[in-house]
């Protein structure tokens, strides 16, 4: 989980927009691109996005930013353009004064994202794409019936999002999680009315719409991830894996759901902590550290499970039961981020434990 509380700070932009961005955490520094509705206020602890922050978090320093003209970033009199767009990710980037760091992004986020890691190679070391696309459905490679698809669903932000009525924002909630629960789709629907102005969220979907960064993510030298959902209802599984096979050497992880977000409460979810925390890099500090947190006896048993014992060995060795030995492996498991045994024996190991051989 996130702490409690936050410090929100604010950088400026080329065009002296203020944008918003919060840093939380510890460890190495992992960038999440921002989004058209993104809201460090309102994401820190709600069922929307709580959960995907609190594992990028997770024994890393996180830092996260407000899209112009939404939360807390400036949202009157502005230009919206992609260009812009990446240029608030630069000022963010530089006033944190990071040389270099991982990054995330969702949907549009990915695409500034993509964007950065072509133009300053040096500085992103990973990067993991959620739910995006190439280009944009009014951009020139998007078919007519896309541009068509996509300017009445502007039509429709510009008319319907200002009403107190939800029934407008409902429609694009439930292309975006449409296996959402009903406490899900109110919160979603909330965190759009109350992140950004309907004239703001229409000409920041415009900006991203319009985007192409074909070029920039074959340009690509970082490893890559990306995840994507096979009945995306907003962004087509196929676009995903379309991406993925234009940036050298990515990994693609396909998942199994409907959600263009995916909850932790979906089975999916354990496909995207699986593939992030084998994908994202551990040094040995930052083992160290994760070990740290353990207890005497839990770091016995990490001891002996990266020398590889069994659960019937650990028993006897010992002297509890083995179910006593699963509960402790499970706990264990989930102190330091491991989602599996194998997972738990590397992070072990690169923090010095497991290394002897006697008995």
């Amino acid at each position: 989980m996130l702490p409690s509380t936050q410090q929100v700070r604010f950088c400026t932009s080329r065009d002296g927009t203020r944008i918003a961005y919060t840093i939380s955490g510890a460890g190495p520094v992992l960038v999440r691109a921002p989004h058209w509705m993104s809201s460090i206020n309102l994401e820190h602890d709600s069922q929307v996005w709580s959960h995907w922050n609190a594992l990028l978090a997770r024994h890393r320093t996180l830092i996260r930013f407000d899209q112009r003209g939404c939360g807390l970033s400036d949202r009157d009199g502005l230009e919206f353009s992609f260009e812009r767009f990446v240029e608030d990710f630069e000022a963010v980037v530089e006033v944190a004064g990071l040389d270099r760091f991982d990054l995330f992004g969702f949907s549009g986020g990915a695409m500034t994202g993509v964007t950065y890691a072509a133009r300053f190679p040096h500085r992103v070391g990973h990067l993991i794409i959620h739910s995006s696309t190439a280009y944009g459905p009014l951009s020139a490679p998007a078919s007519a019936k896309f541009r068509q698809t996509a300017a009445t669903q502007l039509e429709a932000i510009e008319l319907g999002w200002p009403n107190e009525n939800p029934a407008f924002r409902q429609l694009f909630t439930s292309m975006l999680i449409p296996d959402g629960t009903s406490e899900q789709f109110r919160l979603f629907n909330e965190q759009i009315r109350l992140t950004t102005p309907p004239a703001n969220g229409k000409r920041i979907i415009e900006a991203f719409w319009n985007a192409d960064i074909r070029t920039e993510a074959r340009n690509l030298r970082c490893p890559t991830l990306v995840l994507h959902s096979r009945q995306d209802g907003r962004i087509p599984f196929e676009q995903g894996r379309e991406l993925a096979g234009m940036i050298p050497a990515a990994r693609f992880v396909p998942l199994e759901s409907r959600n263009h977000l995916i909850f932790e409460t979906e089975s999916a979810w354990k496909q995207v902590v699986e593939a992030i925390n084998d994908f994202l890099p551990v040094s040995s500090g930052r083992s160290t550290a994760i070990v740290d947190e353990l207890t005497s006896r839990e770091r016995e048993v990490l001891e002996l499970v990266a020398r590889g014992l069994a659960n019937v060995e650990l028993s006897a060795r010992l002297k509890i039961s083995e179910k006593t030995v699963r509960n402790h492996v499970s706990t264990i498991l989930s102190k330091i981020g491991a989602v599996s045994r194998a997972q738990a024996v590397a992070i072990a190991r690169d923090a010095g434990l497991g290394r002897s051989t006697a008995p």
